[in-house]
């Protein structure tokens, strides 16, 4: 397979390691081989409200450190959140960008996901190896955010230096498993200068991807550098920068068969694998600079800009089913098995996002009300910009006992849209503390937005562009008794619901209206430090609901925006740990309803597709008195029942797996060592993991069978 970044290849990333690990050999050698914890100074940036301690937010988050990424195993953000009940999957491919869902509402790539609290497109494979951290805060995101999907907001923090001079960080970390995958990563990092004003962080990893799905192939690199400046007392100047390259071909869902529930399949197949199929492209060079200036009175001066360039060539050999004629309002495959085989390629995809945000806060004291005030200003453009045309071609038709093989088709036959968005944002938030045991929160986000659509053959085609302000509001009211933290908030968060700039609909680019969602939750949470933690949350989201309605006439869907969907549910979580004990456990029940629908009646009453209902993530972990350093645990995950199709006739059943793990820290050769064996799925069971619609087709993703994995790391 080609290699086609244009910046690294496996050989230099194998000597960047080697070079790296020789030039320190002998610092390391001189150094005590023990653990070194990093704590990061750096706010929790999903909350919106600096370094309040998550226990005390009026909101409900989750932060996954690294030490946890490293213990699962974790090589994309959709490992790491699945620890949380309320994330579930929403057509996330396993050779594909990150697709998920949070209290039962898809995220946006486009506007959910933000890097260093700075808007990213996650249209993308994000790499793990230098994040320190992911957040995600729960609900409606409008304060944080402005234009987002409701359900959930995700940050990444990047890993950056040490903050003491006698801190030093080499580690050189292999792993093995998910199939025959193979990887190498150095994380190196330290402080340097006559006061140890400069500091470091550097990594750099390769991957040879051959996971359990046969006939998916392909490599992944990264190098990623983080640095800070300390100028001056106060001062602190820092930039981080990552660059990744990710290839390998993709995976195509499974389908209903005429409309009926097949039994589990052979997840290692890749269904519409051809011996011309090409390999997706991901590239992806993104960065951050960050002034930090603190002023007089306790007041601080942030402002950053971040900036992210994306190259794709998306390409699928794609399976689609050829009649609608069995199940109403979308496609499958055949009874007998049979489905479309397309020849799909997008290539040369470019997306540019550029951010600028400057934030002040400080405290104000108005008798004995305290006020805490970050007032933020954030200008953003996102422009992608695709090749004029794409290629979506017919090819055969297969059947899923395979042995059919089409010949490629690789002419330009559909037209692509470039889109362009500008925004400029002012935000105002206040924690009021009323009194020793009780605040007020309040926030306020106005945005100004210009966007366009243009589809680019014959060109200049359909254009598309709106403009407009809008403001989100937010409040919160929190208070301590008895060693909890009781809360209440309410939020909005808006959305731009437009028709898809393309030839697949009736009305490509038309606007359907402002989409303005709401989210109301009350909650308990544990506020004492102490071996227990827990939290119970109750929450409600409604959002205009937006469906697809296929004509198979005609090949094209009709986008509607009417009605209204509600999602009401609890969330329980609780740590605890006891002596060699630590066990811990979320789960989520949820009742999402749609209602209020003119355009399609039979849908009122009904459940929202690929929501389940109930869902439980819990794990147990024991640390072994006699052996030193040696931990064993296991990880529980439960999906209940979730709706195929609309009328409720087909329901995908509820599942449940298990993994396991141990983990072993020692010295090897006088040199820290941490040995990682886990079992994923450990009884090897056969389920369908979700049940996503797009476009008008109905899709099954099989879960993974058992795979192992075997991970060593030496801190040098």
């Amino acid at each position: 397979m080609a290699n086609h970044s244009p910046f690294l290849k496996a050989t230099r990333i194998h000597a960047a390691v080697a070079l790296c690990i020789a030039s320190c050999a002998s610092a390391w050698a001189q150094q005590n081989p023990t653990e070194i914890t990093i704590t990061d100074q750096l706010p929790a940036r999903v909350s919106g409200f600096g370094d309040v301690p998550a226990q005390e937010l009026p909101f409900s988050t989750t932060t996954i450190n690294s030490a946890t990424l490293e213990d699962i195993g974790a090589r994309r953000v959709s490992d790491a959140l699945h620890l949380d009940a309320s994330v579930s999957d929403s057509y996330n491919s396993p050779a594909y960008w990150d697709i998920l869902s949070v209290r039962g509402f898809t995220l946006d790539n486009r506007y959910n996901y933000r890097r260093e609290g700075l808007p990213i497109s996650a249209e993308t494979m994000i790499p793990m190896d230098n994040k320190e951290r992911i957040e995600l805060l729960k609900g409606t995101s409008g304060i944080q955010a402005g234009t987002s999907s409701p359900g959930g907001l995700v940050n990444y923090v990047v890993k950056r230096a040490p903050n003491r001079a006698e801190q030093q960080i080499r580690n050189v970390t292999l792993s093995y498993g998910q199939g025959d995958n193979r990887s190498i990563a150095a994380d190196l990092g330290g402080r340097f200068g006559e006061v140890s004003e400069f500091g470091y962080r550097f990594n750099v990893a390769h991957e040879d991807l051959n996971p359990y799905i046969r006939n998916t192939k392909g490599h992944r690199d990264l190098v990623a550098l983080a640095m800070d400046w300390r100028l001056k007392p106060g001062t602190v100047i820092d930039f981080e920068f990552e660059q990744s390259h990710r290839e390998q071909i993709g995976v195509n869902g499974y389908s209903l068969l005429g409309g009926v529930l097949p039994a589990p399949v052979d997840p290692r197949i890749n269904l519409t694998r051809q011996p011309w199929s090409q390999p997706g492209v991901f590239d992806a060079l993104t960065g951050s600079v960050r002034l930090r200036q603190e002023l007089d009175a306790g007041w601080r001066w942030t402002t950053q800009y971040g900036a992210q360039r994306l190259r794709t060539e998306d390409r699928l050999t794609f399976g689609l089913g050829p009649n609608s004629t069995d199940v109403p309002n979308g496609l499958n495959f055949n009874r007998n098995g049979d489905y479309d085989l397309y020849d799909y390629r997008s290539e040369n995809e470019r997306r540019l996002v550029d951010a600028l945000q400057t934030e002040v806060s400080g405290q104000i004291n108005t008798g004995s009300v305290v006020h805490n005030l970050t007032l933020g200003m954030q200008r953003q453009r996102q422009l992608d910009r695709l090749s004029p045309m794409q290629a979506y071609n017919w090819v055969a038709t297969a059947n899923v006992s395979g042995g059919v093989y089409g010949t490629q088709d690789s002419r330009l036959t559909y037209s692509n849209t470039n889109r362009s968005e500008y925004s400029t944002e002012f935000s105002a938030k206040d924690k009021i503390q009323l009194t020793s045991n009780a605040s007020l929160w309040l926030g306020l986000r106005h945005v100004e937005y210009n966007r366009s659509s243009v589809q680019n053959e014959p060109s200049g085609t359909n254009p598309v562009q709106y403009r407009g302000n809008m403001n989100l509001p937010w409040v919160g009211l929190s208070t301590t008794w008895a060693g909890l933290n009781i809360y209440g908030s309410h939020g909005h968060g808006i959305e731009q619901l437009i028709v898809p700039n393309s030839t697949a609909f009736d009305t490509p680019g038309e606007q359907l209206g402002i989409g303005r969602s709401r989210q109301s939750e009350v909650g308990v949470k544990s506020a004492a430090k102490s071996a227990a933690q827990w939290h119970a949350t109750l929450f409600q989201v409604e959002r205009p609901l937006t469906y697809d309605v296929y004509d198979a006439a005609n090949f094209v869907s009709s986008r509607y925006l009417d009605g209204k969907q509600t999602h009401k549910g609890i969330e329980l979580g609780a740590n605890w740990t006891e002596r060699q004990w630590k066990l811990g456990a979320t789960a989520q029940w949820m009742h999402a309803e749609i209602s209020d629908v003119a355009q399609n009646p039979s849908l009122v009453g009904t459940t929202p597709l690929n929501v389940p209902k109930f869902v439980l993530r819990s794990m147990a972990e024991y640390r072994y008195a006699s052996v030193p350093g040696l931990r064993t645990g296991l990880r529980l995950s439960h999906e209940g029942e979730r709706q195929v199709t609309e009328n409720g006739s087909v329901q995908l059943p509820a599942w449940t797996t298990l993994d396991a793990s141990a983990h072993y820290d020692t010295k090897f050769n006088n040199m820290a060592s941490s040995w990682t064996l886990g079992i994923d799925n450990l009884a090897d069971k056969r389920y369908w993991r979700e049940s996503p619609k797009q476009f008008g087709h109905y899709y099954l993703y099989p879960g993974a069978p058992r795979t192992f994995r075997a991970t060593v790391q030496f801190r040098m």
